[in-house]
């Protein structure tokens, strides 16, 4: 055997003898609370459509009447000829709704945070990253050639001493950025912005917020965790933002000030060198980015609905994480046990995200139960029955 197609099978061999191996699902209508997998309906508990609007009427008329005159494709880059009259419109929707100088559309999240990390800093400059933070942000730190260090998970204290001891804004010509999830994907909790903020601009450094999951649910009109706590362009100078998750769409965005994303424009290769997202992508957010300004009633339902799970797990005894987002992860720890659980869920009707390291720590795999304004009260009842059935069957222990 070729040498690259035996590392191939030594490297999956040893994946799945630790029970990592990952398995795609084919589903109809994914984004539903009720959805269909190899023929049978099962509930599910995995997507991040946070605010149930994938399938909603109003975004799927805005994206047919932009497929009937503009076609499919984005046709080119932004900067050759694929920058539309609806992404140009989307990015000042953006801009106003995030209280910015501007906004850049780009056509994935992971391609958003690794143009932000790695065009803004340089050889030289500090990168500190939450240790939790999303891959595509440790990626691009990476990329990024600047010197880098991971500070301890929502610990204020780790990132101050690393500052301290690494970085000296007054004795050098190289910066520091800081930058964190604004809700960790796995854990479901929210970063200490102030904090954050009070130490950026202690030592001068750039603070970078991806807020995927933040932007729809939390703050006012759904304006994410900065705004939820006050805060604004000049104490976060740069926002990240996706569709995937509460818009029910696709893409990403930057926001900040107006230097920012000119730099951006020339500088970030991941927007320069990729097609531009479908215009009738961008006209079905702008559809859902109207509608989460008015989703006071989805947002409160939700609100109760994570309320509603937490309450009755904890009657179960399982182990939560503090989380008061829609990400309600359910800590497990070895690797072939969640599967086996996860496994037993999908016989009985219940899908939820299985995950293992590397995608979190070691000895802390975990179901991500995901919440959407589409459940019901009724839908988490029948997930809490499994998960009690599961328990009784001795696949889940309690605290």
């Amino acid at each position: 055997m070729p040498l690259f197609q035996q590392r191939w099978a030594k490297a999956l061999q040893q994946r799945s003898d630790k029970g990592l191996m990952r398995v795609r699902k084919q589903l109809q209508s994914p984004q539903l609370p009720e959805a269909r997998i190899d023929g049978q309906q099962v509930l599910s508990f995995c997507s991040n459509d946070y605010l149930g609007f994938a399938n909603h009427p109003a975004l799927i008329e805005s994206a047919h009447r932009a497929l009937d005159t503009c076609g499919v494709g984005g046709g080119a880059s932004h900067l050759v000829c694929g920058h539309h009259l609806e992404h140009d419109m989307l990015e000042q929707e953006l801009a106003e709704f995030t209280g910015r100088d501007r906004a850049l559309v780009f056509s994935s999240g992971y391609m958003a945070n690794l143009a932000v990390v790695s065009a803004l800093v340089s050889k030289g400059d500090w990168v500190f990253q939450d240790k939790l933070n999303h891959a595509s942000l440790i990626d691009g730190g990476l990329l990024s050639g600047a010197r880098f260090q991971r500070y301890l998970h929502n610990d204020h204290l780790s990132l101050s001493a690393y500052l301290d001891k690494k970085f000296s804004r007054s004795e050098s010509t190289h910066g520091a950025m800081v930058v964190t999830d604004g809700v960790f994907s796995m854990d479901g909790d929210v970063a200490d912005l102030p904090g954050l903020v009070s130490l950026c601009q202690k030592h001068d450094a750039l603070l970078v917020v991806d807020d995927a999951h933040g932007i729809g649910f939390l703050g006012k009109e759904g304006r994410g965790t900065i705004a939820s706590f006050g805060l604004g362009q000049k104490e976060v100078p740069v926002l990240v933002g996706t569709f995937g998750k509460a818009f029910g769409t696709s893409g990403a965005f930057v926001a900040g000030s107006h230097e920012l994303i000119d730099y951006l424009v020339q500088h970030a290769r991941p927007y320069i060198y990729t097609t531009a997202m479908p215009p009738s992508i961008a006209a079905a957010t702008r559809t859902s980015l109207r509608l989460i300004r008015s989703a006071d009633a989805e947002r409160a339902h939700l609100n109760a609905l994570i309320n509603y799970f937490r309450k009755q797990a904890a009657s179960l005894g399982l182990g939560l994480m503090d989380s008061s987002t829609p990400i309600q992860p359910v800590i497990v720890g070895d690797n072939h046990a969640v599967l086996k659980l996860g496994q037993y869920l999908e016989k009985n009707a219940i899908l939820v995200g299985v995950i293992r390291p590397p995608t979190v720590p070691e000895m802390t795999a975990r179901l991500r139960i995901t919440l959407s304004a589409r459940h019901s009260f009724e839908h988490v009842d029948a997930l809490i029955t499994q998960l009690a059935a599961a328990q009784n069957l001795g696949l889940l222990s309690g605290n």
